[in-house]
């Protein structure tokens, strides 16, 4: 199960979403032929993604944030991509432009020291911008439950497309990473999936003050699940068009 897309029309341009998408695209693509020598590859990690057991006893603070656009493999790299993009341009429609790029960056510091904390002694390199990612997740469910969200559903040979509200499919996936963290052994390799928890928590945190200044819950009442604007009337009447051929 993952979500497609969302039903939450944003009211400007999500410059900075976009651009996150293309840096780590782009620096994705500049290691990429590393990825045909093992030896370089590690060596490339271990200079540039986190490694919590180098972070706590080398001081290597950097990668804490370094770490956020470096991914290991394509499908790695597309799912992320996928949740920024359906989640990211309503958070920054909200929290502006320069807002929004500084709580998604403290959202992937979060995650990544929430991470260190759970394995602090842990030498393997983790990589990868989800937790940043969940930071805008976090944030979004405490702005956005009732927005619809579209999910794929798969099972073996049957699949189908689900519409639900935000708030049961990120509640879910945070109580998969949940479950998943008290499971997981941190020294091991596979999912960071306290850094997902932590961002997730963090980003949500970061957002309560936008939340309140809207009103609290009042918010949820007043909007439905869509941001306001100035504009609102003309912005309601253009969410109830159907979206053809729009992706998101």
């Amino acid at each position: 199960m993952f979500p497609i897309r969302d039903h939450n029309p944003s009211g400007r341009t999500p410059y900075v979403t976009y651009a996150l998408m293309a840096a780590n695209i782009v620096i994705f693509l500049a290691y990429w032929p590393y990825f045909t020598d093992p030896r370089e590859l590690n060596a490339f990690f271990y200079e540039w993604a986190m490694v919590p057991a180098m972070v706590t006893q080398d001081g290597t603070y950097h990668t804490v944030f370094t770490s956020m656009f470096l991914h290991g493999g394509v499908m790695h790299l597309l799912g992320n991509m996928l949740f920024l993009w359906i989640f990211g341009d309503n958070m920054e429609d909200e929290m502006g432009h320069l807002g929004y790029l500084a709580f998604y960056l403290a959202s992937g510091i979060g995650a990544g020291l929430a991470h260190v904390l759970a394995a602090p002694y842990s030498p393997v390199p983790t990589v990868g911008a989800s937790g940043a990612i969940a930071g805008v997740m976090g944030g979004y469910l405490l702005l956005f439950p009732k927005a619809k969200v579209d999910i794929l559903v798969i099972f073996i040979v049957f699949f189908r497309i689900f519409t639900i509200p935000a708030w049961i499919m990120l509640a879910l996936w945070f109580g998969i990473q949940l479950f998943a963290g008290f499971g997981a052994d941190p020294l091991q390799g596979g999912v960071a999936y306290w850094a997902h928890a932590g961002g997730f928590i963090v980003g949500a945190v970061l957002t309560l003050p936008v939340f309140l200044a809207r009103g609290g819950t009042a918010f949820w009442q007043r909007t439905h699940g869509h941001p306001p604007h100035p504009d609102a009337e003309y912005k309601y009447v253009r969410s109830n068009v159907p979206k053809v051929g729009r992706r998101r």
